[in-house]
């Protein structure tokens, strides 16, 4: 997630992106054919939904419940775990669900609008959750990709499991872990509520990367959703 003020940018001008204002974060579940991400189907939905999750929420955790679910989180698999979900996001507070994409390691996943940015981060050119720590803090799996990540994987992404420079494998693929930190900001505190950013910026948090990590493309190949996700 980039912490960018404009959460208001609409999506008339992209004709190619379907979205739903009356059903916002929701998937509308009809696999598209699409050229134009670097993937064979999209999945159609969310805008509106990321500028109203600004102002609506579904039950923020209480720090009871996300240290109570910490446990679930540490029990990820620590060697090879499952890609559960791949999402880009064309504009800022866009988001198109994809079955497969292509990790470029120019433009890190092609879908995205990384590259296009001002100023890209090369530390920061992907970035990947915990899939456990997702469905924890947001619930509903559709509401997952409102924290922003392009990856998100059923695997330990803690700093002991992978330190900065471990690489993974997803399908033909390669990553690479980066040193900096990433960590919980105002749209993520926006969205799971200011007590979901405490604890994932918390030692507690970051000893499990909660927030989940910053990578950048080593390989360029395809990876999709049920890919393994493989430490070498």
């Amino acid at each position: 997630m980039r912490c960018s003020k404009s959460v208001r940018k609409t999506a008339q001008n992209r004709p190619d992106l379907a979205f739903s204002r009356t059903l916002p974060a929701v998937i509308l579940g009809v696999p598209l054919p699409d050229s134009n991400h670097g993937a064979a189907l999209v999945w159609r939905i969310i805008r509106g939904a990321m500028a109203d999750s600004l102002d609506v929420r579904t039950g923020d955790r209480t720090h009871h419940e996300l240290v109570a679910g910490l446990d679930h989180v540490r029990e990820s698999p620590r060697e090879a775990g499952t890609l559960e979900m791949i999402v880009g996001r064309p504009a800022v507070d866009e988001r198109i669900f994809l079955a497969s994409g292509e990790l470029d390691a120019e433009r890190g996943l092609v879908a995205d609008r990384w590259s296009r940015g001002s100023k890209p981060n090369p530390k920061a050119q992907l970035t990947v959750m915990n899939a456990r720590a997702a469905q924890l803090v947001a619930g509903d799996r559709s509401r997952w990709a409102l924290a922003g990540d392009q990856l998100y994987a059923d695997f330990d992404l803690s700093p002991e499991n992978i330190p900065a420079g471990t690489r993974l494998a997803i399908g033909s693929a390669v990553i690479e872990v980066s040193d900096q930190p990433h960590l919980g900001c105002e749209k993520f505190a926006a969205r799971f509520g200011q007590r979901a950013r405490e604890f994932a910026n918390s030692s507690e948090g970051t000893s499990v990367s909660f927030r989940g990590i910053n990578t950048r493309v080593v390989q360029s190949g395809t990876v999709h959703v049920g890919d393994a996700v493989r430490k070498l």
